[in-house]
């Protein structure tokens, strides 16, 4: 199946900003061989040719990184344009906490550790302010009023189990 793909005659080649459509199988376009890469920040390894290795190294001061972490890089210069004054702070921090979570070991007692981080989802969820909703969750008077003929099937909580796990 590869050497198919590889010498099928109309190919699509996407880059960033523009795409080319070409009847040249892609070994003449590339001038290229395929090179194993490994990021350098999550580890992850990829097969590309030198000429895209070496337009993401220029891109990121010397590093391959992969598409997830150059996503992520993208994303926290976004989320904070204000207090980031440049795109290799953003490498930077993402390097760390890729680092800091490869160095890591994993928790000792893994159920534990998923109660834990369930909880604390629990407690965001609770602690964040509520979205206006268009629709009411429960049904308003008028709705009963107008529906009277019709069965309502409400489930009700005896019990809450989050008290087991605090």
């Amino acid at each position: 199946m590869s050497d198919s793909v590889l010498s099928d005659p109309t190919m699509l080649i996407s880059t960033p900003d523009v795409i080319i459509i070409s009847t040249v199988p892609v070994t003449q376009i590339s001038g290229d061989e395929l090179d194993s890469v490994t990021c350098d920040c999550c580890g992850l390894t990829d097969e590309c040719t030198e000429s895209y290795t070496e337009m993401i190294r220029e891109r990121y001061i010397g590093k391959w990184i992969s598409g997830f972490c150059s996503e992520a890089v993208k994303y926290k210069v976004m989320r904070t344009k204000r207090f980031l004054t440049t795109e290799e702070e953003a490498m930077a921090r993402h390097m760390n906490k890729c680092n800091k979570f490869k160095s890591s070991s994993p928790p000792s007692n893994l159920t534990r550790h998923l109660i834990s981080a369930m909880r604390q989802i629990l407690r965001k969820s609770l602690d964040s302010p509520r979205m206006l909703r268009s629709m009411p969750n429960s049904p308003s008077k008028d709705d009963q009023d107008n529906h009277h003929d019709c069965v309502s099937n409400v489930l009700s909580r005896s019990d809450s189990c989050f008290a087991s796990l605090t």
